[in-house]
């Protein structure tokens, strides 16, 4: 049984956590778009050395080579029978992209995981890490213009795969546990189950 998954959800939300929660308890790898340029930088292909020139450069990696990073990715052996996406697609265009990919592989998306949190706990929640990790970055102003964009540019693809019925929503708020619970209620919902323990 595959498992196709998008994470999505607000800084804060705990998408990052969560998804790696649900990808081993589904045995397939979790994928984000930080983790892959920072690998296809350390592995010094022509792409990892494009991508390495952009961001030393403080620009964000257009859609085109985003794109190229991730089906780079997702052709490699451990994600034939799934994978779960973090940070990707995050607009229309790359939704496109995923979309033309996935079809020239006769795939789809089985189901996008929506982790709402109300705005004020993702902005304490971020507060709070700032805080723990010394980052002077993150005031409240910077943390809500985030907020801002996410809402802006994800909406948008949320739409996109409601309108294919394919979207679960899920309350963000909670234990790790209670919340890597109802993600995995919902997917077993749609008959997507994990595989037997071996």
């Amino acid at each position: 049984m595959t498992a196709r998954l998008l994470i999505v959800g607000p800084q804060g939300s705990g998408k990052g956590t969560q998804g790696v929660r649900v990808a081993d308890s589904f045995g397939v790898p979790a994928i984000s778009t930080g983790d892959m340029f920072r690998a296809a930088v350390a592995g010094g292909s022509e792409l990892g050395t494009q991508v390495r020139e952009i961001i030393q450069a403080g620009n964000l990696v257009p859609d085109q080579l985003t794109s190229k990073v991730v089906q780079e990715r997702l052709s490699q052996d451990d994600a034939a029978q799934g994978f779960l996406l973090d940070g990707y697609p995050r607009n229309l265009g790359q939704v496109e992209d995923l979309d033309a990919f996935l079809a020239s592989r006769d795939e789809q998306l089985d189901a996008v995981l929506e982790l709402v949190v109300p705005r004020d706990e993702s902005i304490s929640r971020l507060t709070r890490r700032a805080q723990e990790q010394g980052r002077t970055d993150d005031t409240e102003e910077v943390i809500a213009n985030r907020l801002a964009i996410y809402e802006r540019e994800t909406a948008p693809i949320l739409e996109v795969y409601s309108a294919r019925g394919v979207v679960d929503t899920i309350d963000g708020v909670g234990t790790l546990d209670e919340i890597t619970d109802r993600i995995v209620a919902a997917l077993q919902a749609r008959g997507l189950t994990r595989p037997a323990a071996v």
